[in-house]
C-alpha cells in the first residue's frame, strides 16, 4: 500500500491511504489520523490500511484526486531521522579528491549522524537558501520508517521492523560543512531541512525490486529538466538497511517512525552519473585537476524519482526549486 500525507491545517496533517498508480487518495480519520499515529499501532492499523487500500483499488470505496502539491513529507515531523553513509565508495571517492586517506574500518562500521528531524520539507516545497555561497547541494537517497526497533536488535531480526520505504533529497550547503566538521561534533548549519517523496510505501509494493535489505532499481535525478543520474540503489550499498538498522540499535532503542536514510546513493560505474552535486564536481577535480560544475543556484529545480520495470512511478517525484530564503 501507499500512504501520504495531506495539508489539513495542523503541523502532521491527514493521514491518506494512495492509489497505486498515484492518482486519488482517501482520508482514514477512523483508522488514524496522522502516519505516525498508524506506526504507533502499526498492528492494529496496518491491515485496516490494507483493507482499505485494496477497495481503493477495486474502486469499491469513493477516492478524491491525489494532489502531489498538498503534499507534506509522509512524517512532516519524526521523533528520530538518522543518515547514513551506505554507500562507501562515495565516501572514498570525496576523501580522495582532497588527499585523505579512509581508514579500513569505513568498510566494516557504518557511518551514521542524527539529523534534524523537527522541520521536513514536502515533496514540492521550495527550498529556501540565504545564500548562494553556501554551496547548494543535493543528495538523492532512499530511506525507510520502522516500527519500534529494540537496542541489540541484530541485521537479521531489523528486516520485520521496516514497515514503510521513501526516497529522500538529503539537502546540503557544501561551503559550511568543512568548518563545521572541523570542530569535530558533527553537521547542523550545513544540513538544512530535509525532503521526502509524496508517499511512503510498504516493502511489498516493490515486488522483486525489495530483497528485505536494500531496493534494487535506480534512482533518477533531474536538474532543471536535464537528466543528471541514474545511479542503481541496490549496487554498491555496503551496509544494507537491516545492518544499518543493527548497528543504530547497538546502544538504545529506535521507536516507532524513525527515519532511516541510506545517504546518498553511487556505484563504482560512473557512466551511471550521480546523486549529488559533490560527487561530480570531485570527480572532475580528480580528472581535469579543477571542479566544473556550480553548485545550485536560486531558480535551480531538481526532481528525483524512481520508477518501476513498467516505468510506473512508485514515490511520486520529489521536485523542488530553489529560492533565496
Amino acid at each position: 500500500m501507499k500512504l501520504a500525507t495531506l495539508r489539513n491545517g495542523s503541523r502532521d496533517g491527514q493521514l491518506v491511504v494512495v492509489s497505486r498508480d498515484l492518482t486519488r487518495a482517501l482520508p482514514v480519520p477512523k483508522i488514524a489520523a496522522t502516519l505516525q499515529e498508524a506506526l504507533d499501532n502499526w498492528a492494529r492499523c496496518s491491515p485496516l490500511l490494507r483493507e482499505t487500500a485494496e477497495s481503493l483499488e477495486q474502486g469499491t470505496v469513493p477516492g478524491a484526486a491525489f494532489q502531489v502539491d498538498r503534499a507534506l513529507a509522509p512524517l512532516p515531523r519524526a521523533y528520530q531521522w538518522v543518515d547514513g553513509s551506505a554507500y562507501v565508495n562515495h565516501v572514498e571517492l570525496v576523501r580522495k579528491a582532497r588527499g585523505a586517506e579512509m581508514p579500513a574500518s569505513f568498510w566494516t562500521d557504518p557511518l551514521v549522524y542524527q539529523g534534524g528531524s523537527d522541520d521536513f520539507l514536502g515533496p514540492t516545497e521550495d527550498v529556501c537558501v540565504a545564500s548562494e555561497e553556501f554551496g547548494i547541494d543535493l543528495e538523492g537517497e532512499v530511506a525507510v520508517v520502522t516500527d519500534d526497533v529494540p537496542m541489540g536488535t541484530g541485521s537479521h531480526q531489523a528486516r520485520e521492523h521496516i514497515k514503510l520505504l521513501m526516497l529522500v533529497n538529503d539537502w546540503s550547503l557544501r561551503n559550511l560543512i568543512p568548518a563545521e566538521l572541523a570542530k569535530g561534533f558533527g553537521f547542523y548549519q550545513s544540513k538544512p531541512s530535509t525532503a521526502f517523496s509524496p508517499v511512503a510505501v510498504t516493502p511489498d509494493e516493490l515486488g522483486e525490486a525489495w530483497d528485505g535489505g536494500k531496493i534494487n532499481l535506480p534512482l533518477t535525478v533531474e536538474i532543471n529538466g536535464a537528466p543528471f543520474g541514474k545511479p542503481e540503489a541496490g549496487v554498491d550499498m555496503t551496509f544494507d538497511f537491516p545492518h544499518l538498522l543493527a548497528h543504530v540499535t547497538k546502544t538504545r532503542n529506535a521507536r516507532a517512525g524513525t527515519i532511516l536514510g541510506s545517504g546518498t546513493i553511487s556505484n563504482y560505474d560512473r557512466s551511471r552519473g550521480s546523486a549529488c552535486l559533490a560527487e561530480r564536481r570531485t570527480l572532475e577535480l580528480i580528472e581535469q585537476g579543477k571542479a566544473v560544475t556550480p553548485f545550485l543556484k536560486f531558480g535551480d529545480r531538481v526532481k528525483i524519482e524512481m520508477l518501476d520495470a513498467q516505468g510506473g512511478s512508485i514515490f511520486g517525484a520529489i521536485d523542488q526549486r530553489v529560492v533565496r530564503a
